[in-house]
């Protein structure tokens, strides 16, 4: 029988209180499959960067965000390709790809690479797009439905702590972002 759940992170990469058991992520004291629950998806939940090697010190001026993703289908093509279905765009998105985790349930640890692209539950008939697809290493055995958790320290500036520069959203990057008042 194949050993069950989630790979070590490196938590460096991920907001501090980052907690990882085999089905959840508690990022700062927010479940994220509660977070799923409420808000849907594709979701995004932000917190203090860690400083990278100091063992989990929160930053006082960046934060990570974590994008959770559903899997809307799985097409094995062959023994050798696999193309996921996800109801996020994530094409210019700064995540931290090789850090993604899958949340929700217990998954085999043996993983392959796949290509991941944006599948549009509003336009029937969509099919995703594979104009700028994602090679991401993922459980063998990911399924309709599964929830995937990807960080980026992207939101790297003095502008949380600056009221006169621009705000960065997490993700994206754009400037017309506003964080929220637990990040100031």
């Amino acid at each position: 029988m194949p050993r069950l759940g989630n790979p070590t992170p490196q938590l460096d990469y991920w907001p501090e209180e980052t907690v990882v058991d085999e089905q959840d992520l508690v990022v700062a004291g927010i479940s994220l499959l509660r977070l799923v629950e409420v808000c849907g998806t594709p979701a995004v939940h932000s917190a203090a960067s860690v400083i990278p090697g100091s063992g989990g010190q929160p930053s006082s001026s960046d934060a990570t965000a974590v994008l959770v993703v559903r899997v809307l289908e799985v097409e094995r093509q062959n023994s050798r390709s696999t193309v996921i279905r996800v109801d996020a765009r994530l094409d210019d998105l700064r995540l931290v790809w090789a850090e993604a985790l899958l949340i929700g349930r217990a998954a085999t640890l043996r993983r392959k690479f796949c290509l991941v692209v944006h599948s549009s539950p509003d336009e029937p008939g969509t099919h995703g797009t594979t104009e700028n697809p994602v090679l991401l290493e993922l459980p063998v055995d990911v399924a309709p439905g599964d929830l995937i958790a990807i960080p980026s320290r992207s939101l790297a500036n003095d502008s949380l702590s600056n009221d006169s520069a621009p705000y960065r959203h997490p993700l994206t990057g754009r400037a017309d972002w506003q964080p929220s008042s637990a990040l100031r």
